[in-house]
């Protein structure tokens, strides 16, 4: 398979530096990924991956300069590690698999402290987390106490996976920073109505107050005293106002004070669904759920294409991680005045799809009690920027149809 590389016997050594160490280490900074927090979307993944290629063990692990932290764990202890010793550290060397049948006669691994000590580590297979720079953040990886080998679909259910781990981790950075944008966008346009009261009506009696003073001081050689008192009196007392004016401007004008925003242009929704389906029919192959897309004629919106097809993918993951194998997932995209996205779920009758009520508890939940699957939180705070409305319906048979709906493209 292109990009699996299988370790074969070699020099034991220490992995070296990723060519790109230090924008890799920014990029982990940028997404606050060395804070240790709970993980509960991320636990779903590495169990799901671990049932997918069928070891007992599989985690998330993110690797900073000298340490190996693991994020999500299935049949292991969530522990940090020095970077040295860890099997991961090799694999962000490349972008493709690294695969290891038996890390005990590999001389790069045979001394392993993982490797050494019962039962040790005989198998391993990792895929790194590449960031859409192409940094690798740290690896979704599995493992097995016995030599072993991986099946094709199980290598690339594996990648798939990986890259939803990414895309897990982005989404809810790139939400985060939607919703500072939205914040700020709200507070600029606060400014904006506290500026009409302003320009209107509070500053145009002082301005020309102030205006005709300046024109006695420019028409007499010799201002007297009490006309300069007046003017002074004047400006001491409206100051206040034109500075608070000055500042409201400023505010608003400071492109610092906005950051990184969206970025909007049209783009077919055609193209963003088909590439995050593409995205999980590996997984969905892997567990023998059949997944379908319609694609339908084109359906221009006005879209930030990098994070609406990060929310996409994620969805389309969602939908094939609560499908029950052998069930069904159909995409549908219908074009016109509204512009939709359409996914059907559909389980097994002693099975059926739990979709639906993930979404409910997950997204639509709100009070002490509501889930935590930040991805879902994540999705609905980009399609709520991208004014998508989104329609969810329970089938009684234990479908679940959800449909997102957008505005044309201006």
């Amino acid at each position: 398979m292109s990009g699996v590389h299988e370790v074969e016997a070699g020099v034991a050594m220490r992995a070296p530096m990723p060519s790109d160490e230090q924008d890799r280490l920014r990029a982990l900074h940028e997404l606050e990924l060395m804070q240790r927090r709970p993980e509960p979307d991320l636990d779903g993944i590495v169990e799901l991956t671990a049932g997918v290629c069928g070891t007992p063990v599989s985690l998330v692990s993110i690797i900073d300069s000298d340490r190996h932290a693991v994020r999500a764990g299935y049949g292991i202890d969530l522990t940090d590690e020095p970077r040295d010793d860890s099997l991961c550290a090799h694999t962000i060397l490349g972008r493709g698999l690294l695969v290891v049948p038996d890390a005990r006669a590999d001389a790069r691994f045979a001394d392993n402290p993982h490797v050494t000590r019962e039962p040790g580590i005989r198998f391993y297979a990792g895929a790194p987390l590449l960031t859409g720079d192409g940094h690798a953040l740290g690896t979704l990886c599995v493992a097995d106490a016995v030599p072993r080998r991986l099946g094709l679909g199980q290598l690339r259910a594996l990648r798939a996976l990986a890259r939803q781990v990414t895309t897990l981790l982005e989404l809810r950075h790139s939400a985060a920073a939607m919703a500072r944008a939205a914040s700020k966008r709200h507070g600029s346009e606060r400014l904006h109505l506290e500026l009409q009261p302003l320009l209107g009506g509070e500053l145009r009696a002082p301005l020309t107050e102030l205006r005709r003073g300046v024109e006695v001081l420019r028409d007499l050689e010799f201002c007297p005293a009490g006309v300069a008192a007046g003017i002074g009196a004047a400006v001491h007392s409206h100051a206040p106002a034109l500075l608070r004016l000055l500042d409201h401007l400023l505010r608003i004008g400071d492109p610092a004070q906005e950051g990184p925003g969206p970025m909007w242009r049209e783009v077919d929704l055609n193209a963003l669904v088909d590439w995050a389906v593409r995205e999980v029919r590996p997984i969905a192959e892997a567990r023998d759920i059949h997944l379908r897309l319609d694609a339908g004629p084109p359906a221009p919106v006005s879209a930030d294409a990098r994070r609406l097809a990060q929310a996409t993918s994620h969805l389309m993951f969602c939908a094939v991680k609560f499908t029950p194998p052998s069930g069904r997932v159909r995409v549908r995209v219908a074009g016109g005045a509204a512009p939709t996205a359409e996914l059907t779920v559909q389980g097994l009758r002693d099975d059926p799809a739990t979709l639906f009520p993930h979404l409910v508890n997950g997204t639509l939940r709100t009070g002490s009690d509501a889930a935590d699957d930040e991805g879902l939180v994540a999705v609905k705070t980009i399609l709520d920027a991208h004014h998508a409305t989104v329609a969810l319906c329970d089938a009684p048979d234990g479908g679940t149809a959800f449909h997102v709906v957008f505005p044309p493209a201006s």
